[in-house]
């Protein structure tokens, strides 16, 4: 009898601990696509991730590779026969904590801004946003990822 007890609470326990791993979240995108760059030199990265139980919480990241070219603009909005000029190269990101609902999907949006400008332009001039390109953007979650593609926009031919 208690061999009996003792197996049946073995595998009670072994049912225990397994059952979490059996049960576990799936989560997937539906769909994710990008659009722009908008007129900022933003990119709009939209997402719809499914396999959450209701009401969870989870972490999405956008991700890309950025160039941006700024030059010094003057008051007339012309750029100066050599103007002065910057370009910045990197990683950009944007990340938000989003809540499931009671079907256990999550829809939302996240917005890839080019690196800043440093650049000190003289006196009467203001730096613009010339150009930007975003490389291998893609948007990740729960340990899926989808690969979203390049875009890039010309402000300014200088």
């Amino acid at each position: 009898m208690r061999r009996a007890i003792f197996m049946l609470l073995t595998v009670l326990l072994a049912v225990t601990v397994a059952a979490p791993a059996a049960f576990a979240d799936n989560v997937h995108f539906i769909k994710a696509s990008a659009s722009g760059p908008n007129a900022a030199g933003n990119v709009s990265v939209t997402f719809k991730i499914a396999g959450l139980g209701a009401n969870e919480s989870i972490t999405v990241t956008a991700t890309a590779d950025a160039t941006a070219v700024y030059a010094c603009r003057n008051r007339g909005r012309n750029f100066p026969s050599d103007p002065k000029k910057q370009t910045l190269s990197g990683p950009v990101s944007a990340s938000g904590d989003f809540q499931s609902g009671q079907n256990g999907q999550v829809s939302g949006s996240l917005t890839l801004s080019p690196p800043a400008s440093t650049l000190d332009c003289p006196s009467g001039q203001t730096a613009v946003l010339v150009s930007v390109s975003y490389t291998n953007a893609q948007v990740s979650a729960g340990g899926d990822t989808e690969d979203l593609g390049d875009f890039q926009r010309t402000f300014f031919t200088i």
